[in-house]
């Protein structure tokens, strides 16, 4: 089965694509399956200093394809299944695996950007939209809520107000606004190029200082003041110890 995912591997980046321009990239239970095929290639490939995420054709991404979802009841209800081991079913996988990964994942947004295509950019570490580009928390129009770990980068980004305004009302709202809340990063004319740059400036740093960072706050960030001192400590000690040895070298 196409899974409509594009991995493709230059010197110290991955670029990971959406690949269904003709349906403006939405999303089937293949393309979910091959999101999380995807991550895993990227993190078994030494060497990999950033991925960049894109939609290829008019449109990041326009959500769950519904129709063709719900055409396998079985295959929907088999990935719904959280496995134990990892605490996800595919769904949410299909998000939540980029926030695994020790490198930056830069989403690059143009187009629609819905419901679990909206999630899918909300689990990279850092969203570039075009100035046309679309968002919508679009899941009530369907009577649902979101599911693709929506909940977990949501409320953290924007405020839980916001948060609760964008996914009851299923608005859709422009780049600029999406800016101005904390949704994207970034507007850019070209956020793959700002991607690229942004890449570009990370790989200059250490990665172990970078796989730090987003550990550090990945982990801490609505935990308690007593867990995050831990937890920066916990991060840091390997760090030091790591560049005590390096100057011990010298």
């Amino acid at each position: 089965m196409d899974s409509h995912i594009a991995v493709r591997f230059d010197d110290d980046r991955a670029y990971v694509t959406l690949d269904r321009p003709d349906k403006h990239n939405g999303l089937t239970i293949g393309m979910l399956e091959g999101l999380v095929d995807a991550a895993h290639t990227v993190g078994r490939r030494d060497g990999v200093r950033a991925v960049i995420l894109s939609g290829n054709g008019p449109s990041f991404s326009s959500g769950l394809d519904v129709a063709k979802a719900t055409g396998d009841p079985l295959a929907m209800a088999r990935n719904f299944i959280p496995l134990p081991w990892r605490g996800t079913n595919t769904f949410q996988e299909a998000c939540w695996a980029w926030r695994r990964l020790p490198v930056p994942v830069i989403a690059a947004v143009h187009g629609r950007c819905f419901g679990g295509g909206l999630q899918i950019a909300l689990a990279a570490d850092i969203r570039f939209a075009t100035p046309d580009a679309e968002f919508s928390v679009m899941e009530a129009r369907h009577g649902l809520v979101p599911d693709m770990t929506g909940a977990a980068t949501l409320s953290r980004l924007v405020g839980m107000d916001k948060a609760l305004l964008l996914t009851m009302t299923a608005d859709t709202v422009d780049a600029a606004y999406a800016a101005r809340i904390g949704l994207v990063t970034e507007v850019s004319d070209d956020p793959i190029a700002t991607a690229e740059a942004l890449a570009d400036r990370i790989a200059t740093r250490s990665p172990h200082a970078v796989a730090g960072a987003k550990r550090l706050f990945e982990r801490s960030w609505q935990a308690s003041t007593r867990r995050t001192l831990a937890i920066e400590r916990a991060t840091q000690l390997p760090l030091i110890v790591r560049l005590a040895g390096r100057r011990g070298d010298r």
